[in-house]
């Protein structure tokens, strides 16, 4: 199940809702909150940093393996190029006043799904989750 959605401007609630209805996310309540923070939190960098203004666009889909046990996710945008699994982890022990801006949307990316990450193919930034239902 894939869509494009363009421009994106204001529509990162829609294009969660899109992942969220897909059939292939689980009837679990603590699978899925997992799951929408983080494409909640991918789809948010999307929006508000790939494209000056938001006017560009973005594609989104999910695909359950054949078992049914492997959920992919995959965001893929042609703005500005972006590998934000090289970003380095916040430090949670810090204060709020010391840490530095940014990054804890990724960590928490990374900390909710089983598997992330990032390649850039033909001009465009493609981000895969993946998250075990069983």
């Amino acid at each position: 199940m894939f869509k494009r959605f363009e421009p994106i401007f204001s529509k990162c609630a829609e294009i969660v809702d899109f992942v969220m209805a897909s059939p292939d996310i689980p009837d679990n309540p603590e699978l899925s909150f997992k799951i929408r923070l983080s494409v909640e939190e991918a789809v948010e960098n999307v929006v508000n940093y790939a494209y000056e203004g938001g006017l560009g666009w973005l594609e989104v889909g999910t695909e359950l393996d054949a078992s049914g046990v492997v959920l992919t996710i995959m965001i893929k945008d042609a703005g500005m190029r972006f590998n934000p699994l090289e970003k380095e982890d916040p430090d949670i022990t810090a204060s709020a006043e010391e840490r530095q801006i940014g990054g804890l949307g990724i960590f928490l990316c990374k900390q909710m799904m089983d598997g992330i990450s990032y390649r850039y193919e033909d001009g465009c930034n493609i981000l895969t989750m993946t998250k075990h239902l069983a």
